[in-house]
């Protein structure tokens, strides 16, 4: 059956047997056991998202970091290196994953293979190799899945996505999405790498920090509080910038609501691009075929920045949302909300109550217990993952084809989707798939 661009994917294949109940049918009063793997920051606030489980053990490479989520779950046993926690611990059902971005694929590949339901924060994956194979592990090993991208359960994304099927502003053929935000010591401060360019001085390892597994699979540098543990999502080696951080959470919306897949073509500019760290700023612009009746698409993100006010916005109204948002330019009108789709308006203000009386019914399941109890229902049977691999990995490979336009910047690369490359420019393809450390693969 074909799937709506909406809808979750397959229901779980497996289900942990201690959640069974005596007849075979899934028990809502039993829980599973979760494991969590990168526990120090969105870790931490993830298992606190499932804390109506079991909790059972706890993985992180650097237990300083993670010492809030030791106190907080004192029976759990603790692991530094989740190969170690997977070949041992029996008992676990599931696991979160919020890892730096370099190190998602290998743990989810992992996990799955394992043969346990994965949580894993956004983005999926660090390139574009990797977002293959993980939807692809997913497919063959069946477990339930989800990417964390928390606002994909709420109301504003559903709501938008009704307008804007119902026809709210016309035909839709231009999108801008934005987040002010910059990882330099002007923007996001508690972000902001102190040195843009690789550390040249030495600094001690922190007690309990096991660096070999931090590194993961990418190349072994000397440690450096420059990447860990509040810098990582600049550096190119191990983040994926603003365009894996918000713009994720942003594009989500603007894909399910326009039911894209992924670009026919990609260019970037930058400001302060180097080889090192993502680019001070960026305006990234992505074009899609057309869907059907749907018209192609040219959705332009910006980053570090904003796109020129509308018109049609009263003076005395914000631009989107407090730190980014979207506008979506209509035949009929414009639809504007804030970064994470969390409720649009429809603008200006005197169209927005003419719409209101009319405005459609709502088609969209909503979800109750917010994206981590989505997923762990979803683990027990009772109902579908909103975001699983299979969406995730798509809208993951969308922004990580606008990090590599910012690598290339200047140039237009055609993306051939079937053949995973890009199509016009070679050298732009050694970052499709990005080398590995040895002993590590996928």
């Amino acid at each position: 059956m074909k799937k709506s661009a909406g809808a979750a994917m397959a229901f779980p294949m497996l289900v942990p047997s201690h959640v069974l109940g005596l007849n075979g049918q899934t028990s809502p009063n039993n829980k599973l056991n979760i494991a969590g793997i990168g526990i120090g920051g969105m870790g931490f606030s993830d298992l606190r998202s499932v804390a109506t489980e079991n909790i059972v053990a706890l993985c992180d490479v650097d237990h300083n970091y993670a010492a809030q989520a030791f106190k907080k779950w004192p029976q759990a046993a603790r692991y530094k290196d989740y190969r170690v926690m997977l070949g041992k611990q029996k008992d676990i059902d599931a696991v979160l994953i919020a890892t730096p971005d370099h190190t998602h694929a290998v743990i989810s590949v992992a996990a799955m293979q394992a043969g346990k339901h994965v949580y894993c924060q956004k983005p999926l994956t660090h390139d574009v190799y990797e977002s293959r194979r993980v939807a692809e592990v997913a497919r063959e090993t069946g477990v339930v899945t989800q990417m964390g991208i928390q606002m994909h359960a709420t109301e504003g994304p559903r709501l938008i996505c009704e307008w804007i099927a119902a026809g709210a502003i016309g035909a839709i053929r231009d999108v801008d999405a934005w987040c002010s935000l910059s990882y330099y010591p002007a923007g996001h401060a508690s972000w902001s790498p102190k040195w843009m360019r690789l550390p040249k001085d030495k600094m001690a390892m922190p007690t309990g920090l096991d660096w070999e597994n931090w590194i993961g699979p990418q190349t072994m540098r000397d440690y450096h509080r420059a990447y860990h543990p509040h810098c990582w999502r600049a550096w190119w080696d191990f983040g994926t910038g603003m365009m894996g951080d918000r713009g994720v959470h942003t594009i989500d919306s603007i894909k399910w609501a326009l039911k894209l897949g992924v670009p026919q073509s990609v260019s970037a500019t930058c400001v302060d691009n180097n080889v090192d760290t993502h680019p001070r700023s960026a305006i990234v612009t992505f074009t899609f075929p057309a869907r059907g009746e749907l018209p192609p698409v040219k959705l332009t993100w910006y980053e570090g920045q904003t796109p020129p006010r509308p018109e049609e916005l009263e003076p005395d109204r914000r631009f989107g949302g407090a730190q980014g948002g979207i506008l979506y330019k209509g035949s009929k009108g414009k639809l504007m909300s804030g970064y994470l789709a969390d409720g649009g308006r429809i603008i200006p203000e005197t169209n927005m109550k003419d719409f209101l009386p009319n405005r459609p019914k709502k088609t969209i399941p909503r979800v109750k217990g917010g994206h981590h109890q989505n997923w762990v229902r979803a683990c027990k049977g009772m109902e579908k993952a909103g975001a699983d691999f299979q969406y995730g990995a798509e809208l993951t490979e969308l922004c990580l084809l606008g990090n590599l336009a910012k690598k290339f910047e200047g140039n237009e690369l055609q993306w051939d989707a079937r053949n995973c490359k890009i199509s016009n420019y070679d050298a732009a393809n050694e970052w499709i798939r990005r080398p590995y450390r040895k002993g590590w693969n996928l």
